[in-house]
């Protein structure tokens, strides 16, 4: 159907309804994969070569072989997005995902599959801020899956996620490291600012983003103070404001933490200044992209339903 996306799944090009995976698939079955997401914008995929390079980093660390060289895996990437870019007028800009998961003989199941952005999940937290919750549930760290690894085992992330939801129904799940440290939000990283410093977790217990990197070197591009270093729920509680980074919404001020108000507006300076750095990098402005398609209703995917 022209009006369906377009999955590539397994040597094959398919409309995303007749997409299937085997029951018996080990990522199904144990979380026995990995994947990378990447977002478009104005249709164009934003910095895939890398994102394939730490997708090429979980591969060998979990000992996968996709069977394709990241050349060949960028280049269907690429045509999976053209043969979408019809809808863009419809869903505005999309998501972008590869999953390799291991199969018996020492075989992958790859796909690559596109989704609309969950314009209409974060289009309101652009001006008023996102809050933040800590719950239970802590960062994989050194203690479990390292959490620099990006595998298809995200159970902790949707226990956070649910027990954070509870508590707030509009909030964003802080994980802890083991020690305590402030780790990563769910699916993203965190960024604190206190008396014009902004400082970040180091990498030693998070997700390398791609879209903290970009955030790093916008941050260094206008000459702002910054440094990565162990933080406590302190350094976020006492901060002047605070912000969020992620592949969907690349940038959201952080509102509060557990009920408490950070900083005295929102959004900060910094995170203002970051997020027009941000509109300049694309070329785009993410903010109004988000509110214009967050108004037609755009349907939020089921990896960020919750």
């Amino acid at each position: 159907m022209m009006d369906e996306i377009t999955y590539w799944v397994n040597g094959e090009f398919l409309p995303a309804s007749q997409a299937m995976m085997p029951v018996n698939n080990r990522g199904y079955r144990l979380g026995d994969g990995v994947f990378d997401t990447e977002r478009t914008f104005n249709g164009r995929i934003f910095r895939l070569d890398e994102h394939l390079r730490r997708l090429e980093r979980s591969l060998r660390f979990t000992r996968i072989d996709p069977g394709m060289s990241l050349d060949e895996l960028g280049r269907l990437a690429e045509e999976t997005t053209a043969r979408n870019r019809h809808l863009l007028e419809r869903y505005g800009d999309f998501w972008v995902t590869q999953t390799i998961s291991r199969e018996a003989a020492d075989k992958a199941f790859v796909s690559i599959i596109v989704e609309p952005l969950p314009f209409e999940r974060y289009a309101p937290y652009y001006s008023k801020g996102i809050p933040v919750v800590v719950p239970t549930a802590r960062s994989s760290a050194q203690i479990g899956m390292d959490p620099k690894l990006k595998a298809t085992s995200r159970l902790n992330m949707v226990l956070a996620d649910l027990e954070g939801k509870q508590i707030d129904p509009e909030s964003l799940s802080l994980l802890l490291d083991e020690q305590g440290n402030l780790a990563e939000v769910l699916y993203g990283n965190l960024f604190v600012v206190r008396d014009g410093r902004i400082r970040t977790p180091t990498s030693r217990a998070i997700l390398e983003g791609v879209t903290r990197m970009t955030t790093i070197e916008l941050i260094e591009k206008e000459g702002l103070p910054f440094a990565e270093a162990e933080l406590q729920p302190y350094d976020l509680y006492t901060s002047d404001e605070a912000f969020v980074t992620t592949t969907s919404y690349c940038v959201l001020p952080v509102a509060s933490l557990n009920g408490q108000p950070i900083g005295v507006a929102t959004p900060g300076p910094l995170t203002q200044q970051l997020t027009r750095a941000w509109c300049d990098r694309v070329g785009l402005d993410i903010v109004a992209q988000m509110q214009t398609y967050a108004g037609k209703g755009t349907p939020i995917p089921l990896s960020v339903a919750t």
